[in-house]
């Protein structure tokens, strides 16, 4: 059997207290890993890790412990598929999972919208979180840890 938790890119995640909640009513520890401390709850379940400020050192940090069990959460799609990779599960903060299939294409998708920026083109960033985003997150977490027990 693996061993369930829950491994959060922090710095700019909007579903830290959906975590919380799901976390506590699944009894899932949590580590939230960030490049400055962030604030969290005082209970058992919840760990912070402060990482160095150097580039990509939270996700190298949930990288390196990415493992069947994991579910991470993070919008990084270059983090989501070094996760993949080890075998954990993968969730943005929209509730949309990343996923060995889905993954390639956001890959390219990425890639392309960063060429567009480099050329000059001016792109619109991504929609602003909403209360769908965060009710889908909150149903697609419980439902990714409920599988993994």
């Amino acid at each position: 059997m693996t061993t369930r938790r829950i491994l959060v890119d922090a710095d700019a995640c909007p579903v830290k207290d959906e975590i919380y909640k799901v976390a506590w009513r699944l009894e899932v520890p949590v580590t939230i890993v960030s490049n400055s401390p962030i604030r969290i709850p005082a209970h058992p379940l919840i760990d912070r890790v402060v990482v160095s400020d150097g580039f990509d050192a939270a996700d190298d940090w949930i990288a390196e412990r990415a493992a069947p069990g994991a579910v991470v959460v993070t919008a990084d799609i270059l983090l989501a598929d070094r996760c993949l990779k080890a075998g954990a599960s993968v969730l943005a903060p929209t509730g949309k999972p990343f996923t060995t299939s889905s993954i390639g294409s956001a890959i390219a998708t990425r890639a392309i919208m960063a060429d567009l920026r480099a050329g000059g083109d001016q792109l619109g960033g991504p929609a602003a979180f909403s209360k769908t985003d965060r009710s889908r997150f909150l149903q697609a977490l419980d439902t990714m840890l409920v599988k993994l027990r």
